[in-house]
């Protein structure tokens, strides 16, 4: 009997190791490779398979540099003000996310972008102490490995904004009709305000409800640290100036 017990304990030993460095792989590998797809998109096109509908994810992996600041701001101030502040965890929201539930107010999110990502790229939805576990261990080593502006890139190439749209470039394209470098403030905000439930919500034809949650958005994207990621909007940024470059040219 002991025999056996011991053969167990070494095959989840085993089972358990293998999974730690094939995690550590992952974060390795995707700190520099696009993610090709994500264990949601799988489930959205089974649950089609299920409901006897067409199958179409779009996705379209674009670098950071091609993805309007405009679309960085707005995800920051909608789902995660202190996102260049924390260590993936936001231990204030939690704090309040509790209070609220234990005086039974309606159950609200508190995950931060580093978390969202972490649980898009890696895990499935979902609650659970086990899912919410490896959520939070996923999260340190992206905190760690990849750093603010890569969480930030794959979050807006990986996050679910549609009815089978998946990132920025895919719902810029296919709501607006533009590359998501050429994103507008309103229609940034637009997008950041389908986050909660972005099959429930559609950017390309948003409710009263979203409207006013755009604005809200579009308020706050003025108010809070801008988050110097993504292609610029401002020309100004970008223009040398001309007593220099009259100087200096050759």
């Amino acid at each position: 009997m002991k025999k056996i017990l011991k053969k167990i304990a070494i095959r989840i030993r085993n089972i358990i190791l293998v999974l730690f460095l094939l995690s550590l792989f992952l974060v390795l590998l995707y700190k520099f490779v696009p993610v090709p797809f994500t264990p949601l998109m799988v489930i959205r096109s089974v649950e089609k398979v299920v409901d006897n509908k067409k199958v179409q994810i779009k996705h379209h992996w674009v670098p950071l540099s091609k993805i309007s600041q405009n679309l960085v701001q707005a995800v920051v101030a909608s789902e995660d003000n202190l996102f260049l502040a924390h260590n993936g965890f936001d231990f204030q929201q939690i704090e309040i996310a509790k209070d609220e539930a234990a005086k039974g107010k309606k159950l609200r999110g508190a995950s931060t972008i580093s978390q969202q990502t972490a649980k898009n790229v890696f895990l499935w939805n979902g609650g659970g102490f086990f899912r919410k576990g490896l959520e939070a261990y996923f999260t340190i080593l992206i905190e760690f490995v990849w750093g603010k502006e890569r969480i930030m890139e794959v979050y807006l190439n990986s996050i679910e904004m549609g009815d089978g749209i998946f990132g920025a470039e895919a719902v810029a394209k296919a709501h607006f009709n533009k590359h998501a470098a050429n994103l507008t403030e309103s229609e940034a905000a637009l997008i950041a305000a389908t986050l909660p439930n972005p099959i429930r919500f559609n950017s390309a034809n948003p409710s009263p409800y979203m409207l006013k949650r755009q604005a809200k958005i579009q308020s706050l994207m003025k108010k809070i640290i801008k988050v110097d990621f993504g292609k610029s909007n401002d020309k100004k940024k970008n223009q040398p100036s001309k007593s220099k470059s009259k100087k200096w040219k050759v």
